[in-house]
């Protein structure tokens, strides 16, 4: 079959699917015959060689290898999407995502040559996938991973923040037992205080230890350096610090178990 021959059948195909289009019905028995007569002839041209995607083995196990790259793709976007709407349960996501994400890292290693960006890849073939592409590329784990780990940081950035905490109240009130009671002495102390509970995200918004700790701290800034608290302010201070601190250890969260 030569060229002609060949865009004389891609016109009859064209003119049946535009008769059919335009009639929308549902095709007659003739019409379906021609149909079936296009697709042998369609078949005919590939079997012939005449329409060709690939010249050798290699390049039919390239064209292979983007086709399973981009089903990974978007079956990756679709599980985002999936999983976000509550369509799957946590499990079923992590477990199809780690497959994923797992088939996505061999077919890239073994693409790298050919496909050194998968962004560019994808916007080659028009694909809107950024759920995916973000799962797939950037992140490289689940987002039920993700979350967890987020989760298990912030609970030992919080026990750490507490153990600082704790140091600072422990060290105010040794230093007043020590009659350390000049501002240049205090100020800091109660300043470094006040810093690691402004930072713990679990206490109230209206722990009393902050204000407590506020006002001392606008009251010493008013004062010279070398200004000393009087044995009745030292002893007041040392009572809001002790008071603070006890009301900070019952705040925290399963502080009575």
């Amino acid at each position: 079959m030569n060229c002609n021959a060949a865009s004389s059948h891609h016109n009859t195909a064209e003119q049946s699917q535009r008769r059919l289009t335009d009639r929308l019905i549902i095709p007659t028995a003739t019409q379906q015959r021609e149909l079936h007569d296009i697709q042998n002839r369609v078949s005919h041209l590939f079997e012939e060689g005449l329409v060709k995607l690939w010249n050798d083995k290699r390049e039919r196990e390239m064209y292979e290898n983007f086709a399973e790259l981009y089903a990974i793709i978007k079956a990756t976007e679709k599980l985002e999407k999936a999983y976000v709407r509550d369509i799957v349960t946590s499990s079923e996501y992590e477990n199809e995502c780690h497959k994923l994400i797992a088939h996505f890292k061999t077919l890239a290693s073994t693409l790298k040559d050919t496909v050194p960006s998968i962004e560019r890849f994808a916007d080659t073939y028009k694909m809107d996938c950024p759920a995916a592409l973000n799962r797939l590329v950037t992140s490289g784990v689940p987002a039920t991973v993700e979350h967890r780990a987020a989760a298990s940081a912030s609970t030992t950035t919080s026990a750490a923040i507490v153990a600082e905490c704790v140091q600072h109240f422990i060290t105010a009130m040794d230093s007043l037992k020590l009659n350390m009671v000049a501002v240049d002495q205090v100020h800091p102390l109660l300043s470094d205080l006040l810093g690691s509970l402004n930072k713990l995200t679990i206490l109230p918004p209206d722990f009393e230890g902050r204000t407590k700790m506020r006002d001392w701290i606008s009251r010493l800034s008013k004062m010279g350096a070398a200004d000393e608290l009087t044995e009745q302010q030292a002893r007041q201070l040392h009572f809001d610090l002790e008071s603070s601190y006890n009301s900070f250890m019952a705040a925290l969260p399963n502080a009575g178990t």
